[in-house]
């Protein structure tokens, strides 16, 4: 049985989310906690397997508990969070403290019992995940002085294009890798992170606050550019034209869901060929597996986060088992290793495409 620990300041919401969990044969609701106080003695005396937490509370709010419990006692946490900007932008918070992931808490038009079969899945899931302390809060890089005046790119301002996709736990890896990425990368770069509609704007400006490139939710006719991070929107598909136009659709679930890594890549490789350098981080599932072996037969590179610092090792795992990767780097070693490979000569295509097609064939 998966122990559950409900924390949420509505005795309503605390009785219904209750009710949903103990329907499940794995489940088994131990406690409920109305703050993060009272929750922080429970954890104590219970010793639950995954909590669910919500934000706003008295005494101890949720992302004050978070910060505790992750110092004190690391474990899974599911966040339940308003469909509001202040909702995702504490979510988005939330996830870089170490959550595990989150479910869209319902208003007052959709029932909580709307949600109940993505909250039972990501209990479930979260007890498998890896949950280490604290959250790595290295220095900011930026000087102050970096112009972010938008300047159209054609093809002479870069000949790479860097392309990184994540899941389950990668609002954390994302900040890791973007903190550490230099201000004058020769590359312009495409993010893809699963996360429904309504929170990756939140992401693209947490992740912009803490990196020297300039890193923002995508809009259909963007172009390319070098130093800049275009980021995926929930709910849409991203891909990348030739001459470096973005375009955005809701065509159907790719691996089950939208954005997804592999239609983003697969376009930037149709386009970009050999040009192109992947970094598939953690997250569960083998999305991103497609297009990193269509880069691969195109001659570019791809890497992958180890398992040692993945949350949840599942896109990374498919990318290495099939034997995709030109190296496996944990997290905190993913920046500088991108950079090592953006500076790598282009593969001579022809040569290097039987070879590659053997290998991953």
């Amino acid at each position: 049985m998966i122990r559950v620990l409900v924390v949420d300041d509505s005795a309503f919401m605390r009785a219904a989310l209750t009710r949903i969990l103990d329907q499940d044969p794995e489940l088994e609701v131990v406690g409920t906690a109305r703050d993060g106080v009272e929750a922080l003695a429970k954890v104590e005396s219970l010793q639950p397997h995954v909590i669910t937490l919500d934000v706003e509370m008295p005494r101890m709010n949720g992302l004050e508990f978070l910060a505790r419990l992750m110092k004190e006692r690391p474990m899974p946490v599911v966040m339940l969070s308003s469909l509001t900007q202040e909702g995702a932008d504490t979510t988005i918070e939330a996830l870089t403290l170490g959550a595990v992931d989150f479910v869209p808490k319902p208003d007052r038009t959709i029932s909580i019992h709307q949600v109940a079969p993505d909250l039972i899945a990501k209990v479930k899931r979260a007890v498998t995940a890896r949950v280490s302390p604290g959250p790595r809060r290295r220095p900011l890089r930026r000087d102050g002085h970096r112009s972010r005046t938008r300047v159209v790119a054609t093809h002479e301002d870069w000949d790479r294009v860097l392309v990184i996709g994540s899941s389950t736990g990668g609002p954390r890896a994302l900040r890791e890798v973007f903190s550490g990425l230099p201000g004058d990368l020769p590359a312009p770069v495409l993010v893809v992170q699963h996360m429904p509609q309504g929170f990756t704007r939140s992401l693209a400006e947490h992740l912009n606050e803490c990196s020297e490139l300039e890193v923002r939710e995508a809009s259909a006719g963007d172009r390319l550019e070098r130093g800049v991070a275009l980021l995926a929107p929930g709910g849409y598909h991203m891909t990348v034209r030739r001459s470096g136009v973005i375009r955005l659709d809701q065509g159907p679930t790719v691996n089950g869901v939208r954005p997804a890594v592999d239609v983003t890549l697969l376009s930037a490789v149709a386009a970009f060929g050999a040009r192109v350098v992947a970094a598939i981080l953690t997250g569960m599932g083998r999305d991103g597996t497609d297009g990193a072996r269509a880069l691969k037969q195109a001659g570019g590179y791809v890497l992958a986060e180890h398992e040692s610092t993945c949350v949840v090792y599942g896109m990374p795992k498919s990318i290495v088992t099939e034997g995709l990767a030109d190296e496996v780097a944990v997290i905190e070693e993913m920046a500088q290793a991108i950079v090592r490979y953006l500076d790598k000569p282009i593969r001579e295509r022809k040569d290097d495409r039987a070879r590659l097609s053997a290998r991953v064939s």
